[in-house]
């Protein structure tokens, strides 16, 4: 069929045409969002799960349901290799803008853009990366002390009392939560808990791999008190069909039953999967409705697809002791497995591939769902380990 009509487009955090499955998420974050909006408890969304479930779909959701109700947002990515004020702040500027130039502005907004300059300064000495020039004004007194706990507190509560001058709340998203440093996670977690026990409206969203929702808690124990926490996962059966089924009839196309079937069997639900199977089983269909045969023919497409790109650009990251490492992994499963037997597949120590495993958690490969066990943050990593890495490979 005609590829330019195509409705299926897998990509980092692309929406989907259908967002199928994850009406009660959306629902869930509106209703944070309208009682944060008029000053009562609501508790934001954290969302944990595997690459490809959708994670960041949803976050960039939540931020349009707050823009249509005229919240300003600051929707932000933690980096690998920089602090969280360094992307925090430059990324506040433009919705304090926003919320000052509203109008009869009230004197909090102009406050609130004062102490973010305030917060940029002080932390020029401590951050060297906060090299960019914003053109504001300071607040004497406020976020200034250089201590990241202390300002990022005083300048987010800035914030949301303007955005409580205006009838309004101020959202913050964060993705990638788990890169983000303990110490800069713990200072974010203080000014939110701050936030929250003063009842401004400042409304939090944020996800994660599945390592995320450990680490907040070891931030601050308090962390589980002040977030839902929400594993994002496979779509069942029935949403995996809407999620194909409504963007092919809106091109005046569909599937057979048997299609469908064999698409979720393939990709097991997982979003991205589904997108990546339902662009090649259009792709490759004379017409509609796409059956089966044309799925099995894009099968192997899907997998080359995903091979060169969804699982490429992660393997490609990785020394060769930490391919050395997955290798072992991938040959016991898709897990999670003891890291015991790990090492003992490598024969070597526990203590002595230890630093690699660190390294493999850090750049989100692997996770430790619990104490001595390791598992893909990617699901069908082990099979492409499988294909892709020779046994044995230098490390």
């Amino acid at each position: 069929m005609d590829p330019r009509t195509n409705p299926f487009a897998p990509g980092a955090g692309t929406p989907p045409p259908e967002l199928a499955g994850r009406d009660g998420l959306v629902e869930r974050a509106q209703v944070a969002l309208a009682r944060n909006r008029r000053g009562l408890p609501g508790r934001g969304l954290l969302l944990s799960g595997m690459r490809g479930v959708g994670k960041t779909v949803l976050l960039n959701r939540f931020a349009l349901e707050a823009e249509a109700e005229g919240m300003p947002t600051c929707a932000i990515e933690a980096p690998e290799a920089r602090s969280l004020p360094s992307v925090l702040a430059p990324a506040l500027r433009e919705p304090l803008l926003r919320l000052d130039r509203r109008k009869a502005a009230g004197r909090k907004a102009g406050r609130a853009l004062r102490a973010l300059g305030s917060f940029v300064k002080s932390l020029r000495v401590s951050y060297g990366e906060l090299q960019f020039g914003l053109d504001l004004e300071t607040e004497p007194g406020v976020a200034d002390t250089g201590d990241l706990e202390i300002d990022l507190s005083a300048l987010l509560m800035a914030v949301g009392e303007a955005a409580g001058e205006r009838d309004t709340a101020f959202v913050l998203l964060v993705d990638e939560l788990q890169y983000v440093a303990e110490l800069e996670l713990s200072a974010l977690l203080v000014a939110l808990h701050r936030c929250a026990q003063r009842r401004l409206p400042v409304a939090f969203f944020g996800a994660g791999l599945p390592q995320m929702a450990g680490r907040m808690g070891r931030a601050k124990s308090y962390a589980e008190r002040m977030f839902d926490f929400v594993e994002v996962g496979a779509l069942n059966e029935a949403a995996a069909r809407v999620a194909l089924e409504v963007p092919a009839e809106a091109q005046g196309a569909g599937f057979t039953a048997a299609a469908l079937h064999a698409v979720y069997r393939r990709t097991e639900g997982y979003p991205y999967f589904l997108q990546t199977w339902g662009k090649h089983a259009w792709d490759v269909a004379d017409s509609s409705p796409i059956s089966k045969a044309d799925v099995d023919t894009a099968t192997g497409l899907a997998i080359a697809e995903l091979d060169a790109s969804f699982f490429r650009v992660r393997l490609d990251r990785l020394t060769p002791s930490e391919r050395t490492y997955l290798r072992a992994m991938a040959e016991m499963g898709p897990g999670p497995h003891r890291s015991g037997e790990i090492a003992a597949a490598l024969g070597r120590k526990v203590t002595s591939v230890a630093p690699t495993r660190a390294k493999l958690i850090a750049k989100g490969v692997v996770y430790s769902p619990s104490h001595g066990l390791t598992a893909f943050t990617v699901p069908w990593f082990d099979a492409f380990i499988r294909r892709t890495v020779a046994a044995g490979e230098a490390g």
